[in-house]
């Protein structure tokens, strides 16, 4: 082993793994500020917190998660199924058209939808003056955890959808074709073999939703719900109790890593691999009543899920224009446009890196690439309690430094600056930038990068000469992805930004916690705008990889 580790060092270790090692501490170095602070004496506050709040916040939590994904996992399965399966009405346009929900972001579904069900909402408005008719305003009220169920279901449905979708279409028909010859019918089919079948997908695309539900912020504290992740602020700009909100944070760490632990249990060493060799599958042509009902099923979920809060945030848009947009909102959206693109360019660059140190050396590399990551199953709460923490100590550590260049004995400079924003959305959104970047070097695999090593071409000079040609439109999507993620990402921002300093998301939710709802489509809509981009870009790679 020793001789294995002097080896490595002697030979492979380079510039690429000491970035990649540094990238993986400094991702890493937050969540075990959190993870100890279990182990640190708790102070009043928290005894509190544990007797008459956890239980609650707790209880909650598990409600939310469970049901949405349940409901998720029923409405994206099902939808990936007739998109796949099946061709009728607008076939064409649901394929993608079912993906534009995720360009809402929930929050922004949330004060649009409650909006518009409230008492003085376009549909209670409607039914008194048009139809003389009066219902009871609880009836349609969302502010409660059906409402978020509601919300998270229609507006994250999507991550089943697409990941279930992808996987039916590449199977082989052999499997259904089998089944409709001994008689099954088309529920039996979905229930016997579908389901089976697309269980690896549908895991996948559960856990992303239940990652995006665990770490929401907006949606619940705009209803009024107690949840480990509102917890967490209340206790910071409540109470102001740092301590007890790193140990709410570690508790709901602890919770997400026991449900990675049970889902790996739950899989056990089963092995699923795709059928590619033989014939796809082919879509059977659906008449009459059954291609009514699935145009209609389709349309049901496109209408609440993208288009009704579009138009209705279209017209808001109309009401308050002139009132809301001026140079103080340009400057909101260029300081959203800049900190979103250097925490790409950077995410990008270091799953560059690792990704390419990953796919040469297989000595460790699957550990690495997992701490790289690590940070995208954590919410957003968890890692901006985290890299504050890191940055007060590193405030502590420079303070000799400070004192001796004029800053004073204990500033805090780098814990109230742009820096620690931006290291927030690296470790959050690596996992997306360094995915699309580790797809790229597996499609044109290691052949050209290995004859360019044996003329002689160092590993840096093969990457520019060789490799960056190649995986640029990789490059290109993970950019995109990426900075659509940033510029929606709310807790990060609202926890980790300068003074005086907001984005667009945090701008909306300012506007919407003091009833401005109005005010804040102009905003929404333009992240809505950047969103749909990223459902554009799928859909362009989407083609590439059909054709």
């Amino acid at each position: 082993m020793r001789t294995n580790l002097k080896r490595f060092l002697q030979k492979d270790f380079n510039s690429w793994w000491m970035i990649s090692i540094i990238g993986a501490a400094v991702i890493l170095l937050p969540i075990l500020f959190i993870f100890f602070s279990l182990f640190q004496e708790p102070n009043e506050n928290w005894f509190q917190i544990r007797e008459y709040l956890l239980k609650t916040y707790v209880a909650n939590t598990v409600i939310l998660v469970l049901l949405t994904g349940i409901f998720t996992a029923i409405l994206g399965v099902s939808l990936a199924w007739l998109v796949a399966a099946y061709d009728f009405p607008l076939k064409r346009f649901f394929r993608w058209g079912l993906l534009l929900p995720l360009a809402i972001p929930p929050y922004i579904a949330a004060y649009t939808y409650k909006t518009m069900f409230s008492y003085t909402g376009v549909i209670q408005t409607t039914l008194r003056n048009q139809f003389n008719y009066q219902i009871d305003p609880e009836i349609l009220s969302i502010s409660s955890l059906r409402g978020a169920i509601f919300i998270f279901t229609f507006f994250l449905f999507p991550y089943v959808y697409i990941m279930t979708k992808a996987f039916l279409e590449s199977q082989s028909s052999s499997f259904f074709e089998n089944a409709r010859l001994l008689g099954r019918k088309p529920i039996s089919i979905f229930v016997k073999v579908v389901l089976p079948l697309s269980r690896p997908a549908i895991v996948a695309g559960a856990v992303l939703v239940i990652y995006e539900v665990l770490s929401d912020y907006g949606v619940t504290s705009y209803f009024g719900i107690h949840t480990i992740s509102t917890a967490i602020f209340q206790t910071w700009f409540g109470m102001y109790d740092i301590d007890s909100a790193m140990r709410l944070a570690a508790w709901l760490m602890v919770i997400i890593l026991g449900m990675f632990i049970l889902e790996r249990l739950l899989r056990q060493r089963r092995r699923y691999h795709l059928n590619n060799k033989s014939r796809p599958l082919v879509p059977m042509k659906l008449k009459g009543f059954k291609a009514a009902a699935a145009f209609a099923y389709c349309s049901i979920v496109f209408l609440i899920g993208f288009l009704i809060p579009l138009i209705q945030l279209i017209a808001w848009a109309k009401l308050t224009f002139s009132k809301v947009w001026d140079e103080t909102f340009i400057t909101l959206f260029f300081q959203t446009i800049f900190v979103a693109a250097i925490a790409t360019v950077l995410i990008l660059f270091l799953s560059v890196v690792v990704a390419n140190v990953c796919r040469r050396h297989t000595t460790g590399s699957y550990i690495l690439a997992k701490l790289t990551t690590t940070g995208y199953s954590i919410p957003g709460a968890i890692i901006a309690i985290g890299v504050l923490a890191m940055f007060i100590t590193l405030d502590k550590w420079l303070a000799p430094l400070y004192s001796y260049i004029g800053l004073g004995d204990a500033p805090l400079i780098l814990s109230l600056s742009l820096v620690m924003l931006i290291v927030g959305y690296v470790i959050r959104f690596m996992a997306t930038g360094f995915n699309a970047v580790e797809v790229g070097y597996e499609k044109i695999g290691t052949k050209f990068s290995e004859a360019s090593r044996l003329l002689g071409f160092g590993m840096t000079k093969t990457f520019f000469k060789v490799d960056l040609p190649l995986i640029k439109g990789a490059l290109v999507s993970g950019f995109i992805l990426t900075f659509v993620e940033i510029c929606k990402e709310l807790p990060l921002a609202l926890l980790l930004r300068p003074f005086n300093f907001d984005t667009l998301a945090t701008k909306t939710h300012q506007y919407a916690k003091d009833e401005l709802i109005h005010e804040a489509s102009i905003s929404s809509l333009m992240i809505i705008g950047i969103s749909i981009l990223s459902v554009v870009v799928f859909q362009m790679i989407d083609k590439k990889v059909q054709r």
